[in-house]
């Protein structure tokens, strides 16, 4: 190709589906349609060159798509639009891949994880009582589990030897066994040092225990125990949908990827990449995915 802007590609692709793929004037239409919203999204986040446009953008766009109101068959067919003109561009060798072909649609068309706004998110956090043991219990839970895009399982099984605070970061054992390390930040610290110093030791009550969150009994968390002091929590914030420790997990990341972090750190952060042992970070790698964690996650 030799004329590469935008509009042009653009004009190049809805030519082949008319021409070459012979597609109704219903479709071509909707086709054109879907691509104009898409490059006004790309020209207003100062997008001029179609290579600069990655799967973060792509999963933005999808975004702002859901929260204008967009149904999920409309962001389906919208996300074909997108991935039949990326997949055009790769056959005339404009690019090399195709940043929309790793976004999933669903069966039942194209669903976006339920995520919470930010400040849904903080007042759920800011709802445990710190006059009680159980409450700087509850918080610093709360805050590591958003801190870090923990899963449930992730946060109860942690522990004490899991947490560097003074590094920042938290030693995760994920899904297949597999460890990965998450930076947390400052506001996540100083709550589960709080809960170390001041919750934790009452509740154990000089009884020994290797996990760092745990109960009245010494015990540690379970799963259907975090399950309910969050609903209570969010009731008590006056969240009216419903919400799950995975509801905090989409957040973490939404609110990462909204805020312009790279899609690979925050699959990273998530532990969905196999990451076999920690031994793979580099110290150039902790402290890139600190920073990127410091930089965008809203409570870092």
């Amino acid at each position: 190709m030799t004329n590469n802007s935008l509009d042009q590609l653009a004009d190049r692709f809805i030519n082949y589906l008319v021409v070459e793929k012979g597609l109704s004037k219903n479709t071509v239409v909707a086709y054109s349609r879907d691509l104009t919203l898409y490059l006004e999204f790309l020209k207003a986040n100062d997008i001029s060159h179609i290579a600069d446009a990655d799967t973060t953008l792509v999963l933005k766009h999808l975004i702002d798509l859901r929260n204008a109101g967009l149904g999920p068959r409309s962001r389906a067919r919208h996300l074909v639009a997108l991935r039949g003109f990326y997949r055009f561009l790769v056959q005339e060798k404009a690019l090399r891949t195709n940043p929309a072909q790793v976004v999933d649609i669903p069966k039942s068309g194209l669903k976006l994880p339920d995520v919470l706004k930010v400040d849904e998110v903080v007042r759920i956090l800011g709802t445990p009582d710190p006059s009680k043991p159980l409450g700087l219990r509850d918080a610093a839970m709360l805050e590591l589990l958003y801190a870090a895009g923990l899963r449930v399982s992730e946060l109860v099984n942690l522990g004490i030897a899991g947490i560097n605070l003074e590094a920042c970061f938290v030693l995760v054992l994920g899904k297949g066994s597999k460890e990965r390390v998450v930076p947390i930040g400052q506001i996540a610290k100083k709550k589960v040092d709080i809960y170390l110093a001041s919750g934790r030791p009452l509740l154990l009550k000089g009884r020994p225990s290797p996990y760092l969150f745990v109960t009245r009994s010494a015990m540690p968390m379970t799963r259907q125990g975090f399950w309910k002091l969050l609903k209570q929590h969010a009731l008590k914030a006056g969240i009216p949908h419903k919400i799950s420790p995975h509801t905090l997990r989409h957040s973490f990341a939404t609110h990462l990827l909204e805020r312009g972090a790279d899609l690979r750190s925050v699959q990273v952060m998530l532990g969905h990449v196999d990451i076999a042992t920690t031994q793979i970070y580099t110290h150039v790698a902790q402290e890139k995915l600190k920073a990127v964690h410091t930089q965008y996650h809203p409570r870092g």
